[in-house]
């Protein structure tokens, strides 16, 4: 019998390398997985967030951010625009209820104050980690495109000495440069499809060596650029953009939807899937996540409609804003096989 099965695997093996059958692991310590886990995948934390009882669920959750404690700052349509919540999910705060219109990106700048972009209002604004008002760009309930109005901005970037970058976006397709105190000094892009034009800038990030990603979202690429607007690089074909955001050691997080035309046959497309992946300042992707993608109105717990903001928490953690699903959804980083309870 022995023999009749070290022939049957000769055999097996010979016609493997002739390429008539695929090479198996057949050898009882050369099973076909890996001996330590080579891969992260991430589970869905259905308990995240805790949300208080008159904390009502609904709305688009647009903006997400992350503080040097871990708490998450999520920022969406609804009675309470602005809530911040622990890691472990436990409710810290909420503020702006009655203020924000068309409430989009949130970020926090070095000195931990939180700025964000409503493109309803035409305005960016910077509070304290509280809520009180310490600044207004733009002019509120005003569009325009000179150096004291936007028309529909969608996200900021401040560096640490305070320069603000602006995402002018969904109306005047161009990067707005101002200094901490809101001066006006620069601004540059257009609509158009060549480098350093924007189909629709609608995110920005900043990297510890100060440049500038753009997520061009409806050309599908990503522009990177220096503080003097200089296109430096472009990384294209890889996914539509729709939020980033930067984390310890330049961890270049992205999210959005496979790559696809904007409009092509006269209508737009529908989603096919939704994903999120790491890239390096050299734009090589490090890691890659997809998604289940819900029925629209009908999306479920892990599930995703339109995933539109991101951020990694200092153990790995993934946290998500969804505009269709309208949810916050935290997924775990999973990084080691579990070990099978003995008998």
């Amino acid at each position: 019998m022995r023999r009749v099965q070290r022939m049957i695997v000769e055999a097996s093996v010979l016609l493997a390398a002739t390429g008539f059958l695929p090479v198996v692991a057949v050898a009882a310590d050369a099973p076909g997985f890996a001996k330590k886990p080579v891969i992260v995948e991430y589970d869905l934390d259905p308990s995240w967030p805790k949300r208080p009882d008159h904390i009502e669920p609904g709305g688009w959750v647009s903006g997400m951010a992350i503080d040097k404690e871990d708490r998450v700052w999520v920022f969406g349509r609804g009675k309470y625009p602005v809530q911040v919540y622990t890691a472990g999910g436990d409710f810290v705060r909420t503020w702006g209820k009655d203020h924000f219109k068309d409430p989009h990106h949130i970020r926090l700048d070095h000195d931990g104050n939180v700025w964000v972009a409503d493109f309803g209002l035409h305005v960016v604004e910077k509070y304290t980690p509280e809520g009180k008002l310490l600044m207004t760009l733009g002019t509120m309930n005003e569009k325009g495109e000179d150096e004291t109005h936007f028309y529909r901005p969608t996200d900021m970037a401040i560096t640490p000495s305070g320069d603000i970058f602006v995402t002018d976006g969904y109306g005047n397709r161009r990067i707005v440069h101002l200094d901490r105190n809101g001066t006006f000094i620069k601004a540059w892009g257009r609509y158009g499809s060549g480098p350093g034009e924007f189909v629709l800038p609608h995110a920005i990030g900043l990297d510890s060596r100060g440049m500038l990603y753009v997520c061009d979202r409806n050309s599908g690429r990503i522009q990177l650029f220096n503080q003097d607007g200089k296109q430096i690089d472009q990384w294209s074909n890889m996914l539509m953009p729709w939020g980033i955001s930067i984390a310890r050691d330049d961890r270049i997080w992205v999210c959005g939807s496979s790559p696809h035309w904007w409009k092509r046959h006269g209508k737009y497309p529908e989603y096919t899937d939704q994903l999120f992946m790491r890239l390096s300042t050299d734009g090589r992707v490090q890691q890659l996540w997809v998604l289940p993608l819900g029925e629209d109105k009908n999306v479920k717990p892990g599930e995703t409609r339109g995933v539109h903001c991101i951020v990694e928490d200092s153990r790995g953690n993934i946290y998500i804003g969804d505009i269709y699903g309208e949810r916050a959804q935290k997924f775990v980083a999973v990084r080691e096989r579990p070990v099978a309870a003995s008998k």
